[in-house]
C-alpha cells in the first residue's frame, strides 16, 4: 500500500497560513512565527491580502497568487471567511486544512449553519479537516509546528492527542521541563471531519510513534473509534484520560465540544476491550506512558514491595489494597535466599523490609530474590534517606536489575537532597522513578491492567456460542407482535419467551383473567405461588402493589387476585389491566439472586449488566459491564468484576452455586444482543441460581425500532467474529478444505505458512524480499478488526493439525465503498482452482458488506495472478507511478 491518505496532514511538503500577520499575539501571528522558528523543512507561505511581506517573508494575497502545490492549510481567520477560504483551497488542489478559528457547532444556529457550509465545501474537493476551534498541530521531527502554543516541543516518539486545546498547551509546557518529546501532538477542536479513529489509523503506522495519549471528552463514532483503538493497542500501548467521569463533569463536556458522552462504566468497559489503559489524572498518564515504554512485560497484579522503612511500605500497601491489586506471598525458596542475606529482624513476608541501615549489596539480593520469585509480578523498591544509606549506588543497582529483568521494577527514593543524585541517575537511564509510594503503586496498578487489557483484546467471540441454535425467527416475531400494536414494553410473558427463545430457563408463567381462574392455575402449578399484575402499561409491578409472594392456599390466591388488582387501579388508575401471572415460587434456601441486563448507551450501543438482584439493585449498585459479543473468557471477567461474585462459591450453609449455567445464560443474552438489534433494554431480575442450575423468575424487555441495515452487526461497537463467512470445499482430488475468517490464534499457523512460501511468491505477495513476517506484522495479518478488513484462510487438517494453503484479504479505503485486495496460495496447491475460490468467497463478503469496487496491485511478471484477475473480469491498465507494475480492479 501506499502512503497514508492523512500523510499531508501529517509531513507536507509546504504549508500556507491563512491570516499569518505581524500583529503581535494574534494568532495567525504566532502560528507563522511558530512554523518559521521551528524550522519547517518545507515550503511555507503567508497568506494576508492586505500585506506584501509577514515576518520577513513574501505574502499572498490568496492561494491562487502560489505558483505551486500547497498540501496543508492552517487557518486563523474570522469564522465567516473560513467557507470560502476552503473553497478556493479545493480549487488549488489543496487536500488537508487545520481550522484553528472558532465560532462554529458550539457557538449556536448560525455557527451550526456555518459549520455545514464549511464541510459541504470540503467534500466537494475531498479536503480533510483537523478542528474547527483547536490548537493545531504539531510534528517536531520535521519542524511542523501549525499551532497557537507560545514555544514548540521536543522531538521523541510518544503521540498525544486532545481534544482539549488548554489542556494540550498545559502538558507543552510541562513536557519541556521534564525531558518527554514527541512524535506527534494533534488538538482535535471539534472533530467535525477527521475523528479520534482516523488519528489513530495514522499513528499505528508512524514508525516515529512508539506510544500514544489521548485526552478525550466524548466519542462521536463509536465503531470508528473502538476498531481504531484496537487495532492501534495491538502494536502500541495505548494511554487515555476521560473527563466527564461524573454526570456534573459529563455537562460540562457536552456543551464544550458537542459531542455524546456515554455512562462511564460503559466507556471504561469499552477501553478494557479495546486493550488500552485508563488513567484518572495528566500525571498517571506519562507515567503510565513511560512505564510501558521502558519494556516492562507486566504478566499479572500481584505486587512485592522492598522497603528500608516500615511506615513507606504500610502506605504502598494500603494503596495497593485501595486498587485491587494482591500483595505477594513470597515463595519458601525467596524466604529462605533473603534470610541469608537480611537481618534476622526482617519480617519473613511481603512487604520486605531490608531494615534502615541497608545499603546496596541488601537491596541487590532482595529485590533480585522477588524479580526471580514466579509468585511475583512486579517490585516496588522504597529507600528512605537514613544516617548509613547510600542513595546513589542503591539505585545503580537497580538500574542494573531492571536492564536485566523484564518484569516491572519502579522505584520510589523518597526525600529530596539527598536522594537528588539518584533521581537524576534514574532519569538519566529513563526508568521510572517517584517520590512518594502511592503513584508507584498506581502506576503497577496501570501496567497490570494493561497486560489484563491486552488478554481482553486477544477475545473475538462469534455471535453464537453454542451448538444449540436459538429460535432467532420466533423471537423476531414476538418483537414485531409488539411493534405493531405500538408496545415498546413486553409483557412478562413475552418477554420470558423471548429467553426461551434462546434456551434460557425461565419460570413457567400463565395468565388468570378472573380470582375463579388464579385458583386453578395456582392448583395446576402446585402451592405456593406468586402472583403478579399483567399490563402494556406497568414496568416495575413492585411499585404499584401488583405483586405479592409465597401465597400457600386458595383463600390467599383467591383474595390476593382483587387485592392486587384494587392496589393498581387506586395507583396507577389508567393502566390497562390484562389479568394477572401466576407462576411457582421459587424457594431455592441456597439460591442467590442475581441480575443480568441489558442497556443501550448512546455512544457504545448494546452493553451487558451481571450484578446483585432483587428488589434493592438500585440502592446496592452492584454492577458490571461488558461490551458484547461474549466468549467464556469474557464472561468470567465480567462476574468477577462484582462484588456478589465472591457469594457465589461455597458460603456459610450454602452449596457453592452452578457457575457453568450462570456463564451460560451471559453467554445466551450476548446472542440475544447479537441477534435482536430491536433490544434497548433487558432486566432478567432476579436470576435465581444455586448448585442445580439457573432460572429466570421475572423479566422485563424494552424494544425500539432501529432501521434495518445491510450490516446485520451495525447496532454493534465490536463486530463479532464472522461465523456466517465460514464454508467447506473441496479440492478434486478429495482434500477437505475449510475457508474461514482469521483468527487471533491463528499466528503460528500464519508464519508457518509463510516461512514456507517460495522466494518468488513472497516476493509477488509482499513486492520485498521478506524472509519472515515480524512480530507486528503478525499481529497485523492475524488480530483483525471484521467491521474494517476481511482475510479468508484456506486450512485443512493433517493428524489433527491445520495447515494453511492460502488466504484471501481486503481492507476499505477510506471512502467507505473501495476495497483493496490480496491473494497468496500454496506454492503446492495452484493450479487447483484454490485461488479462484478463494477470491471469489472473499468478493462475496465484500459484496455482502455494501462495498462497490474491489482494487489491488499486481507485478506484471506475476502471470498466474493477471490470468486469474482475468478470469474473474477485473480491468487492468498500467500504473503510472511504477512500470513494473499493474493496477487491477471489478465493480462488485
Amino acid at each position: 500500500m501506499g502512503k497514508h491518505y492523512l500523510n499531508t496532514l501529517f509531513a507536507p511538503k509546504s504549508v500556507a497560513v491563512f491570516g499569518a500577520s505581524d500583529r503581535v499575539d494574534a494568532v495567525g501571528q504566532i502560528v507563522f512565527k511558530n512554523m518559521l522558528e521551528c524550522g519547517f523543512k518545507g515550503k511555507l507561505y503567508p497568506i494576508n491580502a492586505k500585506s506584501a511581506e509577514v515576518q520577513g517573508q513574501k505574502a499572498y494575497a490568496s492561494i491562487s497568487d502560489i505558483d505551486a502545490p500547497v498540501e496543508l492549510v492552517v487557518i486563523a481567520t474570522p469564522p465567516k471567511s473560513v467557507p470560502g477560504i476552503i473553497e478556493e483551497c479545493g480549487l488549488h488542489g489543496v487536500k488537508a486544512a487545520v481550522i484553528i478559528t472558532a465560532g462554529f457547532g458550539e457557538a449556536g444556529a448560525e455557527g451550526v449553519a456555518l459549520e455545514k457550509e464549511l464541510i459541504a465545501a470540503a467534500h466537494r474537493y475531498n479536503i480533510r479537516l483537523i478542528g474547527p476551534n483547536c490548537l493545531g498541530i504539531m510534528r517536531p521531527s520535521i519542524g511542523l509546528n501549525a499551532t497557537f502554543n507560545k514555544g514548540g516541543a521536543n522531538a521523541g516518539n510518544i503521540a498525544f492527542v486532545s481534544q482539549s486545546g488548554a489542556l494540550c498547551t498545559a502538558i507543552l509546557d510541562w513536557a519541556q521541563h521534564n525531558d518527554v518529546g514527541f512524535s506527534s501532538v494533534v488538538s482535535m477542536g471539534s472533530s467535525t471531519d477527521v475523528d479520534f479513529g482516523e488519528i489513530l489509523d495514522y499513528l499505528v503506522s508512524d514508525p516515529k510513534t512508539h506510544s500514544i495519549l489521548m485526552y478525550i471528552e466524548g466519542i462521536r463514532n463509536s465503531r470508528s473509534f473502538m476498531s481504531a483503538l484496537r487495532a492501534a493497542a495491538r502494536i502500541k500501548p495505548v494511554v487515555l484520560v476521560k473527563v466527564g467521569r461524573h454526570a456534573a463533569g459529563s455537562k460540562a463536556a457536552m456543551s464544550h465540544t458537542a459531542s455524546l458522552v456515554g455512562a462511564d462504566d460503559v466507556f471504561d468497559a469499552a477501553v478494557s476491550r479495546a486493550g488500552a489503559v485508563r488513567v484518572q489524572t495528566i500525571t498517571q498518564l506519562f507515567t503510565a506512558a513511560k512505564a510501558l515504554s521502558c519494556g516492562f512485560r507486566p504478566v499479572g497484579d500481584r505486587l512485592a514491595i522492598v522497603t528500608n522503612g516500615g511506615g513507606p511500605g504500610v502506605m504502598a500497601t494500603d494503596r495497593a489494597s485501595d486498587l485491587g491489586l494482591t500483595m505477594a506471598t513470597l515463595s519458601d525458596s525467596t524466604i529462605e535466599y533473603l534470610n541469608q542475606y537480611l537481618p534476622a529482624t526482617w519480617p519473613h513476608a511481603n512487604p520486605v523490609d531490608v531494615i534502615g541501615d541497608a545499603q546496596a549489596d541488601r537491596y541487590l539480593h532482595a529485590v533480585k530474590a522477588c524479580l526471580e520469585d514466579d509468585n511475583v509480578d512486579g517490585v516496588l523498591a522504597i529507600l528512605t534517606p537514613q544516617a548509613m544509606t547510600k542513595p546513589l549506588e542503591s539505585a545503580q543497582v537497580m538500574i542494573e536489575l531492571s536492564n536485566s529483568h523484564s518484569k516491572p521494577l519502579l522505584t520510589c527514593w523518597m526525600g529530596d537532597s539527598q536522594v537528588a543524585e539518584a533521581r537524576k541517575a534514574f532519569a538519566a537511564a529513563h526508568k521510572p522513578y517517584f517520590r512518594t509510594p502511592e503513584p508507584a503503586v498506581e502506576v503497577f496498578a496501570h501496567l497490570s491492567a494493561y497486560y489484563r487489557n491486552q488478554k481482553l483484546l486477544m477475545q473475538m467471540p462469534g455471535p453464537f456460542s453454542h451448538h444449540i441454535e436459538p429460535d432467532v425467527d420466533s423471537a423476531r416475531l414476538i418483537i414485531e407482535g409488539a411493534m405493531q400494536e405500538h408496545r415498546k414494553v413486553l409483557t412478562e410473558m413475552e418477554s420470558k419467551a423471548l429467553l426461551s427463545a434462546f434456551h434460557i430457563p425461565v419460570a413457567k408463567t400463565m395468565v388468570a383473567h378472573s380470582p375463579n381462574e388464579a385458583l386453578l392455575i395456582a392448583q395446576q402449578l402446585g402451592f405456593p405461588v406468586a402472583m403478579k399484575i399483567n399490563s402494556h402499561d406497568i414496568s416495575h409491578k413492585s411499585d404499584v402493589g401488583g405483586v405479592m409472594l409465597n401465597l400457600r392456599n386458595a383463600q390467599e390466591v383467591r383474595a390476593a387476585y382483587q387485592h392486587i388488582v384494587d392496589n393498581v387501579q387506586r395507583n396507577q388508575p389508567s393502566a390497562r389491566i390484562d389479568g394477572i401471572s401466576i407462576e411457582p415460587m421459587i424457594v431455592k434456601s441456597g439460591g442467590r439472586e442475581l441480575m443480568i441486563g441489558v442497556t443501550t448507551d448512546p455512544v457504545f450501543g448494546p452493553v451487558i449488566t451481571f450484578g446483585a438482584g432483587g428488589t434493592t439493585v438500585e440502592i446496592m449498585g452492584d454492577r458490571a459491564v461488558a461490551l458484547p459479543p461474549l466468549n467464556n473468557f469474557l464472561v468470567k471477567d465480567l462476574i468477577k468484576g462484582t462484588r456478589i461474585s465472591k457469594m457465589l462459591g461455597k458460603f456459610r450453609n450454602m452449596a457453592a452455586a452452578d457457575m457453568d449455567a450462570l456463564e451460560e445464560v451471559l453467554l445466551r443474552v450476548s446472542e440475544m444482543v447479537c441477534e435482536l438489534p430491536l433490544i434497548k433494554e433487558m432486566d432478567i431480575n432476579p436470576l435465581i441460581l444455586d448448585e442445580n442450575g439457573a432460572l429466570a423468575a421475572d423479566a422485563r424487555i424494552v424494544v425500539e425500532f432501529v432501521q434495518p441495515s445491510a450490516d446485520r452487526y451495525s447496532h454493534m461497537a465490536i463486530y463479532p467474529y464472522p461465523t456466517q463467512l465460514v464454508s467447506r470445499w473441496q479440492l478434486a482430488d478429495g482434500t477437505d478444505i475449510t475457508i474461514r475468517p482469521i483468527r487471533p490464534e491463528d499466528a503460528q499457523l500464519v508464519q508457518k505458512f509463510v516461512h514456507d512460501l517460495s522466494d518468488e511468491t513472497k516476493y509477488f505477495r509482499f513486492m520485498n524480499s521478506l524472509q519472515e513476517l515480524t512480530e507486528s506484522m503478525l499481529v497485523r495479518f492475524t488480530q483483525i478488526d471484521y467491521s474494517r478488513e476481511m482475510a479468508l484462510v484456506a486450512v485443512t487438517e493433517d493428524n489433527a493439525q491445520e495447515i494453511q494453503l492460502g488466504v484471501a484479504r481486503y481492507a476499505i479505503n477510506p471512502d467507505g465503498e473501495t476495497c483493496e485486495f490480496a491473494l497468496v496460495v500454496a506454492d503446492n496447491i495452484t493450479g487447483k482452482g484454490l485461488g479462484n475460490k478463494l477470491m471469489t468467497s472473499m468478493m462475496d463478503a465484500a459484496r455482502d458488506k455494501g462495498l462497490k469496487v474491489i482494487e489491488g496491485e499486481v507485478l506484471n511478471n506475476n502471470h498466474n495472478m493477471l490470468k486469474l484477475m482475468n478470469r474473474l473480469g477485473f480491468t487492468m491498465h498500467g500504473s503510472e507511478d511504477d512500470p513494473a507494475i499493474m493496477k487491477v480492479s471489478k465493480v462488485l
